[in-house]
């Protein structure tokens, strides 16, 4: 191909691409609209002198028109904190008269995904928000060229550039630290998916209060979210004497532990002290009401759109500061000393000697 064809088939995405900004930032510039930084200007502009881009007539109409669309994918099963999240976004988006075109993946193999968000991008909407359950759909989009900007809801990912999240570390920091104010030294974790972006932070912070308490981080037990896979392992927890609390990694496996532990004759807080995390609505309606750590979903959706407005007028935007959630304590959790002797027994030897032992589940 000749410099003059590839001048005639560059497109304003091949500019974008080459500058590193979105398809409306390269618009702007074209059009000598403001919010558009001169560093940003300027690499836009050698971009077009290099790639000799002329504006075709389908083009002029994608630079001077706006979609009001913004593409939003989320990912994983259908489980509370990601679909009330996406819910809040919607209602975000539609405040500032934006209509959202959602894809919704079950699984998230990297092929499927970037042609998610390549569909999105072909119907021309602004930006693409990414909800991310597992670490793999975050994966499958790094370092991916869609043209316009990708905000990413995940609790993890330093590679995306722009991402909104609540600190999942912190709330498990505070979940677990109420545990041991209260007198517990053997802390037991049933943690989410081993791929659970989530899970994976909630499980770095049980470990780090344990470590910082000189208390044994026993391995945990690994559940999916559900309910049943809460009674599944709760009822192995419940064959563990020397535990005194449990932190559960959601609500829903916490219905299923306290379930199991009541079949086990363990009563909640009496024998064991439960703290989660979510606060579901059904959560403070428990048998009995369930200590855990409350995240802010519609705070976290518009977070989301509100970025996603500030790149479309600013592509070097930061992100908004990381949301911290709050511990809701409720009648789940008790201190050792409430707990009958024969309990308050089998805690203190626990904690005596928990320094010398190094079990796995």
């Amino acid at each position: 191909m000749s410099e003059a064809e590839k001048a005639r088939a560059a497109t304003i995405f091949d500019v974008a691409r080459l500058a590193g900004v979105s398809h409306q930032t390269v618009s702007r510039v074209l059009n000598d609209l403001p919010n558009v930084r001169p560093a940003t200007r300027d690499r836009v502009e050698r971009a077009i002198t290099q790639l000799r881009y002329v504006p075709s007539q389908a083009a002029r109409a994608l630079v001077t028109r706006r979609s009001r669309t913004i593409g939003l994918i989320t990912t994983g099963a259908p489980d509370f904190g990601p679909s009330s999240t996406a819910l809040h976004f919607n209602e975000a988006a539609r405040e500032a008269r934006y209509a959202v075109i959602m894809s919704s993946m079950l699984e998230t193999d990297p092929a499927s995904l970037r042609a998610a968000a390549e569909m999105l991008v072909r119907q021309n909407v602004e930006a693409v928000v990414l909800v991310a359950a597992h670490r793999s759909a975050l994966e499958a989009v790094q370092g991916v060229e869609l043209g316009v900007p990708l905000v990413a809801v995940a609790s993890q990912g330093a590679a995306i550039a722009h991402r909104v999240t609540i600190d999942q570390f912190e709330g498990a920091r505070r979940a677990v630290s109420h545990l041991v104010e209260l007198g517990h030294r053997d802390i037991r974790h049933l943690a989410g998916p081993t791929d659970s972006l989530d899970a994976s932070e909630r499980d770095r912070g049980w470990r780090d209060v344990l470590a910082a308490n000189g208390l044994d981080a026993v391995e945990p037990l690994i559940g999916d979210w559900t309910p049943a896979s809460g009674y599944r392992l709760g009822a192995r927890l419940a064959t563990d004497a020397s535990s005194t609390a449990v932190f559960v990694a959601n609500d829903q496996m916490a219905l299923g532990v306290i379930h199991a532990l009541a079949d086990a004759g363990r009563r909640v807080p009496e024998d064991v002290s439960i703290v989660a995390f979510d606060d579901i609505p059904e959560a403070e309606h428990f048998s009995p009401p369930l200590t855990t750590v409350r995240q802010d979903f519609d705070q976290l959706g518009r977070d989301a759109m509100s970025t996603v407005l500030t790149l479309l007028g600013d592509e070097q935007a930061e992100n908004p500061p990381m949301r911290v959630p709050t511990l809701m304590v409720r009648a789940s959790t008790a201190e050792v000393s409430r707990m009958p002797e024969v309990s308050r027994t089998t805690a203190a030897v626990a904690g005596s000697s928990g320094s010398r032992r190094g079990r796995r589940s």
